[in-house]
């Protein structure tokens, strides 16, 4: 489940949206009547939701849009006629009167798509430096000195020891040059 902050102007409304989505099932991690304290309330989440609405008194849903983490998305709550932004990324909208399984089905969608980009990037590589590349490469340039293996054996080698051990790559490899040497 993702973080949601609520942000209305009138605290009412945020608490009538609030309970929409409690007992729907979401958590809301805050609520907020201004935009300084709905970025404050972002500011330390990973990933969410903020549902807002047009106006506040110190500043637009624009200027919180703007300032808001990337890694949020804004579910603005305003008039037809407030509503301006159509192709802007991270920015849902729904028009007043609001209709609460509009509502219930945008949230969801939402944190559909937080949730399958969280995935994404726990998939992607990690970014390694070069000092633990070059101990990688170290690592496998020794066996394949020592033990005959082509560069993709010894890197086959060194993974099936990391799997086998429960140990990282990089710990892997460093126990090989530490036993290399040794010898």
């Amino acid at each position: 489940m993702n973080n949601i902050v609520i942000a209305f102007p009138k605290k009412e409304v945020a608490n009538s949206i609030k309970k929409i989505l409690a007992q729907s099932g979401y958590t809301v991690t805050a609520v907020a009547n201004t935009g300084a304290s709905a970025l404050s309330s972002m500011n330390g989440l990973n990933m969410g939701i903020i549902i807002c609405g047009y106006r506040f008194s110190d500043m637009m849903y624009s200027e919180i849009y703007e300032y808001m983490p990337k890694e949020f998305q804004m579910l603005l709550i305003a008039s037809a006629a407030g509503i301006m932004e159509k192709n802007v990324d991270n920015l849902m909208s729904l028009s007043m009167p609001l209709k609460v399984h509009e509502l219930l089905q945008t949230v969801e969608m939402m944190d559909y798509t937080i949730t399958r980009r969280r995935k994404k990037l726990r998939q992607r590589p990690k970014v390694r430096s070069k000092e633990d590349q070059e101990m990688l490469s170290s690592a496998k340039a020794v066996l394949m000195e020592r033990n005959g293996f082509s560069e993709e054996e010894a890197h086959r080698y060194i993974q099936k020891r990391s799997m086998d051990n429960g140990t990282g790559l990089l710990e892997t490899a460093q126990m090989i040059l530490s036993l290399m040497t040794d010898v």
